[in-house]
């Protein structure tokens, strides 16, 4: 984020000190997974692995933070993250639901089956993120619902 290098005199000695001497210089170092062919299941009979997630978040370029968003911004990510995802094809093809007018069926569906978190968030209400709510918010997930989309 811009604030990193705008605030970088302040933020630097933080982090340096936080991450045990991690210089502004330093470099994270190339990931090495290994042979991912040789990595073997690690529960062959399935008794134990339920499920798993894999979990990021990302800012888009030119908007601010979500709290600092304006109604049309929320709208304008929507836009654009929902048209992308509807271009996805194969095993990533899928819906994106819009919080904006979604029937409260949908709602609970998607809340029963953990993909949607209820309204009333106190964190998100605590770091102002409920503003304009559900305005310019979504939901996606692919057909066989193993990959999902929170938008705003």
């Amino acid at each position: 984020a811009e604030s990193c290098t705008t605030f970088a005199d302040l933020f630097d000695p933080i982090i340096e000190d936080y991450h045990g001497g991690f210089k502004k210089t330093d470099k994270h170092p190339p990931k090495n997974w290994g042979d991912v062919n040789t990595f073997g299941n690690l529960d062959p009979t399935g008794e134990y692995v339920i499920s798993t997630r894999v979990r990021c978040g990302r800012s888009m370029e030119g908007y601010p933070f979500n709290p600092c968003l304006t109604e049309e911004q929320y709208k304008e990510m929507e836009q654009k993250v929902s048209s992308t995802l509807s271009g996805l094809e194969g095993e990533l093809k899928g819906t994106f639901y819009p919080l904006t007018g979604m029937t409260k069926e949908v709602q609970q569906k998607l809340i029963d089956d953990h993909f949607l978190f209820k309204e009333g968030d106190r964190f998100l209400q605590a770091a102002n993120a409920c503003r304009f709510w559900p305005s310019g918010r979504g939901i996606f997930h692919n057909d066989t619902k193993t990959f999902l989309v929170w938008c705003n």
